[in-house]
């Protein structure tokens, strides 16, 4: 079985348009996150982060004609793009290209949309990239709630695994829309206020918009600078209910012990883990009782909520690249909004960015419909 490694990178948001601007703003403390209060999108103000329309339009203008392509389409490509470039890979037959997201071009659906409702299937956000930039082959879309983003970098894997691929370009994206806050809001989930993840204080979940895309290779000739070696991976549904997880953290606790498995490892062996933490209640509780379960009480964890919001469907593969790029570091970053414990269980939530010597990262995310996703990644010395 070939070895695959998670490659170049790109991470286009409100904190940057490269991952390497994006890791400074977090590392200097920086949040993405503002408070909103635009009826047009609720009638109550919200807290989100989002990337302004103009500027995705300009950056746009030098390589496409925006009128043609969607706010999301054009985030997907500008980031898709600089990967492609980095890479110079010739996107021949043994290229796949996976795109993961929540909700697509839900936007094209309201009244005031330049683009037919057809524009809102993910069949067509799929051809939509893959012909932009020529893929010989058909673009797979990946929307399996909010595990989507790490969930493709699982799948990219077992593609090369079984040399269907050599190289497989993940690209993923979501917006705030008044669809995606209205459903949020119905479960009262929404914060007016910064979000701040497994705190006692906590008051709910903020929404935001970012474009990731990355390359998974089985190529570990010429590795970039931070390059990461996927070393196990694992799925589970804990079936326990539409929208709220198992409350014994089954299907995470199940999906990091198979990862860790196929990774050979154990427990003790992980360095931090980049945990999903939306500061709800339920998922809060849900994950630090899987990870008391799974004896990583000690083991230093983060969310990324506090600087990007909850970006739906990229938010896997955007916070992989991220705790790549800090474990390039050497560094454990802090989880933004922390301050005093709030879940029954002990965790060792990382309050100030700290130096450490870092090897291996555990990226876990967990979604409604009971979806939960583990994937264990270790530094290439390069």
């Amino acid at each position: 079985m070939p070895k695959t490694f998670l490659s170049y990178n790109n991470i286009f948001s409100n904190l940057g348009f490269d991952s390497e601007t994006v890791v400074e703003n977090i590392f200097s403390g920086n949040s993405g996150l503002e408070k909103f209060d635009d009826t047009s999108l609720l009638p109550e103000p919200f807290c989100a982060s989002m990337i302004s329309s103009k500027i995705v339009e300009e950056k746009f203008s030098k390589i496409g004609n925006t009128s043609k392509f969607t706010k999301l389409e054009q985030m997907i490509i500008l980031s898709l793009k600089e990967v492609i470039d980095d890479s110079n890979i010739p996107l021949n037959e043994r290229v796949g290209l996976l795109i993961s997201t929540t909700k697509g071009n839900i936007d094209v659906l309201e009244s005031k949309s330049n683009f037919p409702e057809s524009r809102a299937y993910l069949s067509e956000l799929g051809k939509t990239i893959q012909n932009f930039f020529g893929f010989k082959n058909e673009a797979i879309v990946l929307s399996n709630a909010c595990v989507s983003g790490i969930l493709a970098v699982s799948v990219a894997k077992r593609f090369i695994s079984e040399e269907k691929y050599d190289h497989v370009f993940i690209a993923s994206g979501d917006l705030v829309t008044k669809f995606i806050l209205s459903g949020f809001n119905s479960f009262q989930a929404l914060s007016a206020e910064p979000c701040k993840p497994y705190d006692k204080n906590r008051t709910g979940i903020n929404l935001g918009e970012v474009a990731a895309s990355a390359l998974i290779t089985s190529e570990e000739k010429d590795l970039p600078t931070g390059a990461v070696e996927i070393l196990g991976d694992a799925t589970c549904n804990d079936a326990n209910h539409i929208s709220g997880p198992s409350r014994t953290g089954e299907g995470l606790y199940r999906s990091v012990k198979a990862a860790l498995k196929e990774a050979n490892i154990g427990a003790a062996q992980i360095d931090y883990i980049s945990a999903h933490g939306t500061a709800t209640p339920f998922n809060d509780e849900m994950e630090a009782i899987a990870f008391s379960r799974l004896g990583m009480e000690e083991v230093p964890l983060n969310s990324l909520k506090g600087y990007f919001g909850h970006t739906l469907g990229a938010s896997g593969l955007l916070e992989t690249i991220v705790g790549m790029h800090f474990m390039m570091k050497n560094i454990l970053f802090s989880s933004k909004g922390f301050s005093d414990l709030g879940v029954s269980k002990k965790i060792n939530i990382i309050k100030e960015n700290t130096p450490k010597e870092l090897h291996i990262f555990l990226k876990t995310a967990s979604g409604f419909g009971g979806c939960n996703t583990a994937v264990i990644f270790k530094k290439v010395n390069n």
